[in-house]
């Protein structure tokens, strides 16, 4: 199988950081996007941030850093003698990005959509819509948890703490 020398893996390495950046950069910017929101007065001002947080979120930053992420990854375990499986710490790395995508998309992508619809349509009224504060409440505890869980991440991939996998033969 074709291999990526030492300066591909260099420029591989550093489209993942990239990601990485824009991926937990890009969650860190919704979380405080989410507090500003405590003493909005306007529902229009209201509106705005939750297409912020829309736009930041599905458009601009975490999407495309998550599936840049999954990408170099694929890349680097085609492409490199780092493999799929050989690790651990590659294993839990996988099971991080495809479980933080999946519920991503799931979870957390409709309950910021509905927010934005809700406030879109009743203004400021949302912050006393049950269906907006339970969205709201949904996707800040659960933001907060994936970006933290994927900032551990980070430093997994720094220390590789397990080590290699016995392999049976």
């Amino acid at each position: 199988m074709l291999k990526l020398r030492a300066k591909g893996l260099r420029w591989l390495k550093g489209f993942h950081l990239i990601a990485v950046s824009c991926w937990i950069g890009g969650a860190v910017a919704l979380i405080l996007l989410y507090l500003i929101k405590d003493g909005v007065t306007d529902g229009g001002v209201l509106f705005g941030i939750n297409q912020s947080i829309h736009h930041v979120d599905m458009v601009v930053v975490v999407i495309p850093g998550a599936f840049g992420c999954l990408l170099t990854g694929l890349i680097f375990s085609v492409f490199s003698n780092w493999g799929f499986f050989k690790h651990k710490w590659m294993i839990f790395k996988w099971i991080v990005t495809v479980t933080a995508i999946l519920f991503g998309t799931f979870y957390l992508g409709p309950w910021e959509t509905t927010m934005m619809e809700i406030s879109g349509k009743l203004g400021l009224s949302s912050l006393r819509d049950p269906a907006y504060i339970y969205n709201q409440k949904m996707n800040l505890i659960f933001g907060s948890l994936q970006c933290f869980i994927l900032m551990v991440t980070v430093f997994i991939s720094i220390f590789k703490p397990w080590k290699k996998r016995k392999r049976k033969r």
